[in-house]
């Protein structure tokens, strides 16, 4: 469904893109991972159509995104980060009016709307102005403004973004239900949805490509490895460099906290150094008052990765 081929996005005397190369597959619901400034926004315009690259090939559907971009845009529905909504309309002149611009009229029109207003939650506020609509309905319109011309590819920049979780909840649902018959790419910072969601990750960072792999292939990358959170009350220097030469110990993040000190360790895999970090603890007189262990997740890898 997707095929990037050596995609290059400058800005000026800034290099955005170096050479990015990636595939989706039909069906797929990958998420599209990275730091800010990683080139991530700038990848996904580029995709939709919205900016021309500086070099590379992009196809969509077997079509060049540059020489056929108007039929690549009748296959993409498209959120950004921002949802761009007129706020005097309501919500079905708002959709019906969408719909007209992406080339629906009479009874195929009618049909797309009576199958997304269900479909995103918004039949009770159809005939609400989109102004007075909370945050989550105006995502939902985002949404169903993205399906209204029923493309079988779907790019969603960040779209749980200011969401409470009932809300963030609903829209993961959503997305997942979208899965069954449209191919998604997904961006957005709570990797844990990401986990949830998507069969696959690909990561971005500084331009470049730096992970593309089933979720859990990237897990399992990490070579089996644990966390083990530490909870300790002492000199925070001196316990940071005594946790970093304990054997087993690949790395020793520190924590936000207050009188107590936090720290996680990622471990190589087989590792458990919780009996050493006891002893140590022990022997340097310091206080603990946590100690535990759990499996490596999707956060950690994307740390590792882009760190």
């Amino acid at each position: 469904m997707i095929e990037v081929r050596n995609l290059t996005k400058r800005y000026g005397s800034k290099l955005a893109l170096d050479n990015v190369s990636f595939d989706v597959a039909a069906g797929e619901i990958v998420g599209f991972l990275g730091p800010n400034g990683a080139g991530k926004t700038s990848t996904m315009r580029i995709l939709s159509t919205y900016l021309p690259a500086s070099g590379g090939s992009v196809r969509i559907d077997g079509l060049d995104v540059f020489s056929q971009s108007l039929e690549v845009r009748r296959r993409i529905g498209y959120l950004p980060e921002n949802t761009p909504l007129y706020d005097d309309m309501r919500v079905l002149e708002y959709l019906t009016y969408r719909g007209t611009l992406k080339g629906l009229y009479g009874r195929r029109l009618r049909t797309r709307l009576h199958e997304v207003l269900p479909v995103c939650g918004l039949e009770d506020v159809r005939d609400d102005i989109i102004r007075g609509l909370s945050k989550g309905y105006r995502q939902r319109v985002g949404l169903a403004d993205a399906l209204i011309h029923d493309p079988p590819l779907l790019i969603l920049d960040e779209p749980t973004i200011g969401l409470d979780p009932n809300q963030i909840r609903q829209i993961r649902e959503f997305i997942k239900h979208l899965g069954k018959r449209h191919t998604v790419l997904l961006s957005t910072h709570i990797l844990s949805e990401v986990e949830m969601i998507c069969e696959r990750v690909i990561i971005i960072q500084g331009g470049s490509i730096v992970a593309a792999d089933r979720t859990e292939h990237l897990l399992h990358s990490m070579k089996g490895g644990r966390r083990v959170t530490v909870e300790v009350r002492g000199p925070e220097d001196a316990i940071t460099q005594a946790l970093q030469a304990v054997a087993g110990v690949r790395s020793v993040t520190r924590e936000p906290g207050g009188e107590w000190l936090r720290f996680v360790c990622l471990c190589e895999s087989g590792a458990d150094i919780r009996a050493d970090v006891f002893a140590l603890v022990t022997r340097q007189g310091w206080t603990l008052r946590e100690l535990q262990t759990e499996r490596v997740n999707l956060e950690d890898v994307f740390v590792e990765l882009t760190t």
